[in-house]
């Protein structure tokens, strides 16, 4: 099969590439930075994001588009037709983060907080949950059904390791500088599930090409839920092993949103306990053999801190400005790479009324 993946270099696209080219599949690979062929892997140099770019890929016939582009709804909603029509299956990365709180473990017929919320403001907005929860509605009233839709919930892999609302460059690099972590209180009670990278890919994989996944939504997670105090303790325990000197503190819910960004991640998703029924993908692939979600984060930390150096991403300066404050500490000038952003965070530091103007 000639296999296009849009975006396929995160933590779930790395592994679904060479899962997909191990089958012998012709696959092709939008990057920003990486051209050339190599073992039934071909990189196209581009962003999937550009229209022209798209289109040229577009105007070709594939046999399946696996899509992990974020668009906003009304772009979504000038492209899906084209990208219905140029395939014999599209499979959409949609997000679990579309489920609405339940009681019970969630299955991809529960309800979706676009259908049920009654918060309008939220509902004005076009934040993450909503947004695909849109976009998958183009999908299901659509006069096609060629479309797979896939749900993850929170993947990692060596690069991504998340807590709570915090990726990896919020709290694990104030860890390795000698600074404290600032987590919510409220979200260390509540049950998650993580899902290595690899074991979605393999979800997914287990669907290009198959029939039976046509006109279908699938949500892809670990068998296991813990608290996200269970997960920060598999954390720390890796950290102290490594000799860092760790220091979590839960701070409640309100003060913690005074410097945190996105509120709603935190409201209608991270406070709500995520357990999930995987009694539908088990009928293409075994979930009960993905990667326990303590050996794997594990792994994975201590693969991250076998790296030097250390490979963080971009750092919210700002934000950091803001948990020295509270916790009496402090980020010096010299970690801040490059002079615009010594500048911004001098301001940040100095005069919070100017640094609030750059962020805007």
């Amino acid at each position: 099969m000639r296999v296009l993946i849009l975006g396929g270099t995160g933590a779930m696209g790395i592994h679904l590439v060479r899962f997909l080219a191990k089958k012998n599949n012709q696959v092709y690979v939008t990057s920003r930075s990486k051209s050339g062929t190599s073992n039934n892997i071909n990189y196209i140099q581009g962003n999937a994001h550009n229209p022209e770019f798209l289109g040229t890929l577009l105007s070709q016939s594939w046999d399946t588009i696996v899509d992990f582009m974020v668009y906003s709804t009304p772009i979504f909603q000038q492209r899906y037709i084209q990208l219905l029509k140029s395939t014999k299956q599209y499979i959409f990365i949609s997000s679990a983060r579309v489920y609405a709180d339940s009681t019970y473990p969630i299955t991809e017929d529960s309800p979706r907080l676009l259908d049920i919320s009654k918060d309008n403001n939220y509902l004005k907005t076009d934040e993450y949950a909503l947004t695909k929860a849109r976009q998958e509605d183009l999908l299901f009233n659509s006069t096609s059904n060629n479309w797979t839709i896939i749900r993850p919930y929170i993947t990692y892999d060596d690069q991504r390791l998340q807590l709570g609302v915090l990726e990896k460059e919020d709290w694990l690099y104030r860890t390795l500088h000698g600074r404290s972590i600032i987590t919510a209180k409220d979200i260390q009670t509540k049950s998650t599930t993580l899902t290595a990278g690899k074991d979605v890919a393999k979800g997914i994989c287990a669907l290009v090409g198959n029939k039976l996944a046509l006109g279908e939504t699938f949500h892809i997670t670990n068998n296991q839920s813990f608290s996200w105090q269970q997960l920060s303790e598999i954390y720390l325990n890796v950290l102290t092993k490594h000799g860092f000197k760790t220091n979590l503190i839960e701070q409640d819910l309100d003060q913690f949103l005074s410097w945190r960004h996105g509120k709603y991640q935190v409201t209608y998703d991270r406070l709500f306990n995520r357990v999930f029924n995987n009694n539908k993908i088990n009928q293409f692939i075994d979930t009960s053999t993905f990667t326990p979600p303590q050996m794997g984060l594990e792994t994975c930390l201590q693969n991250f801190l076998n790296c030097t150096p250390y490979p963080f991403k971009t750092i919210n300066w700002r934000e950091e400005v803001l948990k020295d404050k509270i916790l009496n500490e402090q980020t010096y000038l010299k970690e801040v790479p490059g002079t615009k952003q010594k500048i911004k965070f001098y301001l940040f530091k100095t005069l919070p009324s100017v640094g609030r103007l750059l962020t805007r």
